[in-house]
């Protein structure tokens, strides 16, 4: 296998020269976090608008359809979130291997790494369907309420394994530089199930009104088309990585080396999401109010988080490819250069969304005064803290790169601690109420990136090593 790999690496010299040109182990460093950070946001931005659009469409039903929706994601993220996790091993080792020009066991470990993530999908998607019911139900909700959410749930299980693949495309190409193509891609699904939500949640002529599980409905279709388009590029081989059919076949050896390499990032991802399902509970004490207040508010704060993650993102893989090429003080600088464009740019974003935070919110449900007032609240709580966001993905981008993923996760979760025991504390044993997990959000945003430019500072990231350097 290890000979093969080797042809491989000489006969794409020619084939891959164009994809060569996203070479980021040279140039200046801003604009390279940039030029790819850009496209990444964009991305992602739409990602999001997946979201933002079944909330609007949803929103149109009523508090009750919003609530729904709010309890059924965190459940879903959580899942979706350690799956992603395992992708990002083999974003890594293509970025580094991309470093050292080895075409060969980049296509390598992009197939592996879609092998490991359609039997993982398939797996969790089952779960996932199966135990709906049940973890709705485990939060109380209001019968209609746990209805809508059970079916919103289900089917958006039954495409989990098509937003899988999707995203291990993302993640491979990714690592070779190419952040473009699945703008485009995501462009095109995002505009199609922008027609879909209404046509499925409300209804027009024969197509009749799904209500919440039309907005299910919807995602799944674009995902499955942006999950097809994925491989069929994977397969041509024009985008710097070529699916090729014996590299498919899972190999232990390999499969383990990226289980562990990406585990640590699944658990600090459904780490996260699980969070959110705690915070849910937390909040659903104070009824429906809350619930629909804190989804609406926190998946705002999910969009406007989106640039730094995009340069998390840019930065592991300009980190990657200058370990990999052994530039140990150009993988610092590009650390430098993300914590500091992170803090400004989501302080800038963090003051226009406080000024206009009831505007924002009153767009998505209109007419409902009590949740836009709360939701207003949440916003105007926790946007100027947006800049350590900012600053903390900076630095867990840089550890995801160099392969030091544990250190990643381990400050993931200590903020996730932070942030769940200081909204329980609030909320539950101060007058504060349902505007103490507000708080803990601020709290948790400030302490977090001060842990991580501590720990970027004064530990040894740079040495982690998880690809042959001969």
């Amino acid at each position: 296998m290890h000979l093969r790999v080797a042809l491989d690496d000489r006969k794409h010299v020619t084939k891959s020269s164009l994809i060569m040109k996203r070479d980021f182990t040279k140039g200046p460093i801003t604009a390279s976090l940039l030029r790819l950070a850009i496209p990444i946001i964009a991305a992602n931005i739409f990602h999001t608008v997946y979201q933002l659009t079944d909330t609007f469409w949803v929103g149109q039903l009523g508090k009750q359809a919003v609530a729904a929706v709010s309890l059924s994601f965190p459940i879903l993220f959580l899942l979706i979130q350690f799956g992603i996790g395992l992708t990002v091993a083999g974003s890594i080792l293509v970025a580094q291997y991309k470093g050292q020009r080895k075409q060969g066991k980049i296509d390598y470990y992009a197939a592996q790494t879609l092998s490991l993530m359609v039997i993982v999908s398939l797996v969790f998607a089952y779960i996932g369907f199966v135990s709906s019911d049940f973890f709705i139900n485990l939060m109380n909700p209001e019968p209609s309420v746990a209805q809508d959410a059970v079916q919103y749930l289900q089917i958006s299980f039954i495409g989990f394994t098509f937003m899988a693949v999707f995203f291990v495309y993302q993640s491979v190409v990714r690592g070779v530089g190419d952040v473009k193509t699945p703008l485009y891609i995501v462009i095109g699904t995002v505009l199609l199930n922008f027609f879909l939500d209404p046509l499925f949640i409300l209804g027009w002529g024969a197509m009749p009104a799904f209500g919440v599980a039309g907005a299910a409905l919807a995602t799944v279709v674009t995902q499955s088309l942006s999950a097809i388009i994925g491989v069929i590029l994977l397969l041509s081989g024009t985008r710097g990585v070529h699916l090729k059919p014996r590299h498919l076949l899972p190999r232990f050896i390999t499969i383990k080396k990226l289980f562990l390499l990406g585990f640590p990032t699944s658990i600090e991802g459904s780490s996260r999401a699980l969070s959110m399902v705690v915070m849910t509970f937390i909040t659903s004490v104070f009824g429906t109010l809350a619930i629909a207040s804190y989804g609406l508010g926190s998946r705002i704060f999910s969009f406007i988080i989106v640039p730094t993650i995009g340069l998390a993102m840019s930065t592991s893989t300009i980190v990657g490819q200058n370990i990999g090429a052994g530039k140990i003080d150009r993988a610092r600088a590009t650390m430098k250069k993300s914590m500091k464009i992170g803090f400004w740019a989501l302080t800038i974003i963090g003051i226009i969304l406080f000024i206009f935070a009831e505007q924002v919110v009153g767009a998505f449900v209109p007419g409902e005064v009590d949740v836009i007032r709360e939701s207003t609240l949440f916003i105007r709580i926790t946007s100027l803290t947006y800049g350590f966001v900012g600053m903390q993905m900076g630095a867990i981008g840089t550890l995801r790169g160099s392969g030091n993923t544990r250190s990643a996760m381990t400050l993931s979760i200590l903020t996730i601690i932070i942030m769940v025991s200081t909204g329980y504390t609030l909320s539950h044993l101060t007058p504060l109420g349902m505007q103490g997990i507000w708080w803990a959000y601020a709290i948790s945003n400030i302490t977090g990136a001060l842990l991580a430019l501590m720990y970027i500072t004064f530990s040894s990231w740079e040495k982690t090593r998880v690809i042959d350097h001969g």
